[in-house]
């Protein structure tokens, strides 16, 4: 059983992925929204949570209607209609900037040309954006265009740290690449790895008091054996196999 632990860390990313894709179940390709809306939706979350970047996206369009009018309203008024996110007077003018890019460049508020584009070429191109670094360029291609690039977020940093997928000192923009590194360049392989760690971090790996009982990867997991010991043949029985949605409802 301790054996399991001194995995190496390709092996662990590979068993997180077989274990979580059981537990959670696989996911469905197609696209959660459009591709504007990931990309302005994944901006407004920055530190806030689903909830109020929800509410401040539904505000933005009811107050201005569409991207022509979000783009033309005055700034104050954009920040006070998305005030439930994080950091609106920061916010209001880049989300001005990116649509008025975009509609420079393109000449409407599309970024279907990304599905044609080399890879690299897209992730600098949307990176160059105003607040737009690696996590939320990543989302975008990989949800709505099916590239395969992994987000990784402050939760899917923290279970891999956690894991031992990566070390200690790596840091979330370099786990970006590490954790890809140990996946296959398989776009429906990285999406569920990337939702279902997501997923994990919100529910049961949470920063302060993580709820290791009831992990499924508690029989890899060097932040389990450090505090807990090797997981026994009675923990691991007792760890449930799938999710039950009465501890929470997953984002999709």
């Amino acid at each position: 059983m301790t054996d399991a632990y001194s995995l190496a860390p390709a092996d662990k990313t590979w068993q997180d992925h077989v274990i979580l894709n059981e537990f959670f179940g696989p996911l469905d390709p197609a696209p959660r929204r459009t591709p504007m809306r990931e990309l302005i939706s994944t901006l407004l979350s920055h530190r806030t949570t689903h909830r109020d970047e929800e509410l401040a996206y539904d505000r933005m369009l009811e107050a201005f209607g569409d991207w022509d009018g979000v783009l033309a309203a005055p700034t104050n008024a954009l920040a006070h209609a998305i005030r439930t996110t994080r950091w609106p007077d920061t916010q209001a003018p880049r989300i001005q900037e990116i649509l008025r890019r975009i509609k420079a460049e393109q000449g409407a508020f599309t970024l279907d040309f990304l599905a044609d584009w080399p890879l690299e070429k897209g992730l600098a191109w949307l990176t160059d954006m105003p607040g737009i670094g690696l996590k939320t360029a990543s989302l975008v291609l990989l949800f709505n265009y099916q590239k395969p690039v992994l987000p990784v977020d402050t939760h899917v940093h923290r279970v891999a740290q956690r894991v031992g997928m990566i070390g200690p000192k790596v840091s979330v923009e370099k786990a970006h690449q590490v954790l890809l590194s140990q996946l296959p360049p398989d776009a429906l392989v990285l999406l569920n790895f990337h939702k279902h760690n997501y997923w994990l971090g919100q529910h049961i790996c949470f920063f302060a008091k993580p709820d290791c009982p009831n992990c499924p990867l508690k029989g890899i997991c060097n932040y389990y054996l450090e505090h807990y010991g090797p997981a026994t043949e009675e923990a691991l029985a007792a760890t449930p196999t799938q999710w039950n949605v009465a501890r929470g409802e997953l984002q999709h």
